[in-house]
């Protein structure tokens, strides 16, 4: 089952493609967030994106290329000013397909399946984790911010992985200490601190202060 995106702020249209298109068996969402669509994007990993361009905040020119900065998930664009000048951005800013409104349901639903069709040979997975704004791209270990992205190390990568897995939880040092190396063997627990260390300096010099919290002989947490 494929999971498609709809992006379109005007409710009746987005409600009428959403029911449309899961007829034919897909799961659709209808983002609401319009300040925030990268949130929606990452908590539900489509397959798709149908993306209005007129949008409340920021246009879908915008939503493209931050989407673009993190996946390569195909979007096809929607867009009533269906002139050359925005076919011709849509696709220079990584959209896959553009439908002019107003359009026939049926012609929409075929074009969807047909950019599915492209797109994938089995259905895939974006491998997005998002919390407060911040995403982390599990295929390439890289962590996005406002639009910043910054590379983590494996250690790095492991602990902010496992305690987003776990947001809103106490995850043990032992715990940490295990899917850190893997092994139930002695290792010295300072070594756990100065890999938190380092993975928190450098979540705040992404700018995200206070991410991760600690519970004082018990473990670590991010809420």
């Amino acid at each position: 089952m494929y999971k498609i995106l709809i992006v379109e702020d005007d409710a009746v249209i987005a409600s009428s493609i959403e029911r449309h298109i899961a007829t034919w068996g897909c799961e659709v969402k209808c983002a609401t967030n319009f300040q925030n669509i990268l949130a929606e994007f990452a908590e539900f990993q489509p397959q798709l994106v149908l993306l209005d361009i007129s949008l409340p905040f920021f246009n879908g020119y915008h939503w493209c290329n931050e989407i673009r900065k993190l996946s390569k998930v195909p979007i096809i664009f929607l867009s009533s000013a269906s002139d050359n000048i925005n076919i011709v951005m849509a696709m220079n800013m990584g959209g896959d397909d553009f439908i002019a409104k107003p359009f026939d349901l049926e012609v929409l639903t075929a074009k969807v399946q047909a950019v599915l069709r492209r797109a994938y040979d089995f259905v895939g997975q974006t491998g997005l984790m998002e919390h407060r704004g911040a995403i982390l791209n599990t295929s390439d270990a890289t962590l996005t911010y406002q639009g910043n992205k910054t590379e983590l190390t494996k250690n790095e990568y492991k602990l902010l992985q496992t305690l987003l897995q776990n947001k809103g939880k106490v995850v043990s040092r032992e715990t940490l200490m295990t899917k850190l190396w893997e092994t139930d063997s002695f290792v010295d627990e300072n070594a756990l601190s100065v890999n938190m260390t380092r993975l928190r300096r450098k979540l705040e010099e992404t700018g995200l202060t206070d991410f991760i919290s600690t519970r004082k002989g018990i473990g670590y947490l991010v809420q």
